[in-house]
């Protein structure tokens, strides 16, 4: 079952038109990572955040998709939505990130969804291989903690301030 975390404070109000402000809502982020280190930093970057936003995580591949596709115990939609931005680790157990971005490049409902690959790996094949596959980012995850919770902040703000993600998909 995915783990709910609800990040971050009221928006501020100098912050210029975002994600929250256009929708009315906070982001909802779903993270596939199999690592609950890795799982830990991520959540203690996004506390950081000026938005607030939901973090769901999920530990595998195919929990993954059946979060995006509301099956089995994910098929409550108001508690399990679709995500705005999914953060993708490429290796996780049962179904591994590479797999899972070609089916929801596949899917009709899920292909807008933007996907950031986020991983250990710094291989130029994976690289390669996930941006063919339709990732909207590759991010080799820091080593150094205090590096990595920048890298989440940095996402966020791209994603939620700077960026206009689609509201309905």
């Amino acid at each position: 079952m995915a783990r709910v975390i609800a990040i971050g404070m009221a928006p501020h109000r100098d912050l210029p038109m975002n994600f929250t402000s256009r929708t009315g809502r906070p982001a909802n982020v779903l993270l596939a990572e199999d690592n609950e280190a890795d799982q830990r930093t991520v959540q203690r970057g996004l506390s950081k955040a000026r938005l607030p936003m939901r973090l769901f995580l999920v530990e595998d591949g195919e929990a993954c998709l059946d979060f995006l596709r509301h099956q089995g115990q994910y098929a409550d939609t108001t508690a399990f939505p679709r995500p705005d931005l999914l953060l993708l680790d490429i290796n996780m157990p049962k179904l591994d990130g590479r797999a899972v971005l070609k089916q929801i490049r596949a899917d009709p409902i899920l292909v807008a969804l933007p996907v950031v690959i986020l991983t250990t790996s710094d291989q130029e094949q994976d690289i390669l291989i996930s941006y063919k596959n339709g990732a909207n980012a590759f991010i080799t995850k820091p080593v150094e903690p205090g590096r990595f919770m920048e890298t989440v902040l940095k996402l966020e703000e791209f994603w939620f301030e700077l960026a206009a993600l689609p509201v309905s998909r």
